[in-house]
């Protein structure tokens, strides 16, 4: 069973890839120079409070605006374990299972508080706020999505994909 255990940091409605991380920082793809800058524009200091392992929740349409791979890779790099929201924009959704970063759709999200501690099952779909004592369920990931999660991302996957076949 994998669980993910964390607190939560709040943030609101329509958070674009431009406030996962800003333009201004695309001149790299070093995923640790990106993480110094994750969120920025909507909190200055989201990376100097956040504790590596810590949960973003937000509202709906998380991950709006460009395509860019980035923002995931931004946000795994500082260390959040999981964005939990009620819906994610479609090209960032398959951009976080890519990168290996879990995502949950839970329409509820809103009853989360910045600050609650949540675990998340991913197992058996359900997202417990520990902190209200509170159960929800949502539907759980599918297995191919959680071997991408597990292996780190689709580029992990497939180096180790590969290596199988070459043993075989």
């Amino acid at each position: 069973m994998q669980t993910i255990e964390a607190k939560t940091w709040k943030f609101g409605k329509d958070i674009d890839t431009d406030l996962i991380i800003a333009a201004r920082y695309l001149n790299t793809s070093d995923p640790k120079e990106l993480a110094k800058h994750v969120m920025e524009d909507a909190d200055p200091e989201f990376v100097n409070k956040m504790s590596k392992g810590d949960i973003i929740v937000a509202d709906e349409n998380f991950g709006c605006g460009s395509s860019r791979e980035h923002a995931p890779i931004a946000l795994k790099a500082a260390g959040v374990a999981a964005v939990i929201a009620p819906t994610f924009a479609r090209i960032f959704y398959r951009n976080a299972f890519n990168m290996g970063l879990p995502i949950f759709e839970l329409p509820e999200a809103n009853e989360i508080s910045e600050g609650d501690e949540v675990s998340i099952d991913m197992d058996n779909g359900t997202i417990t706020n520990k902190t209200t004592s509170k159960t929800y369920k949502f539907t759980p990931i599918p297995e191919f999505m959680q071997k991408l999660i597990n292996a780190g991302g689709l580029m992990s996957f497939a180096q180790e994909e590969i290596a199988a076949q070459e043993t075989k």
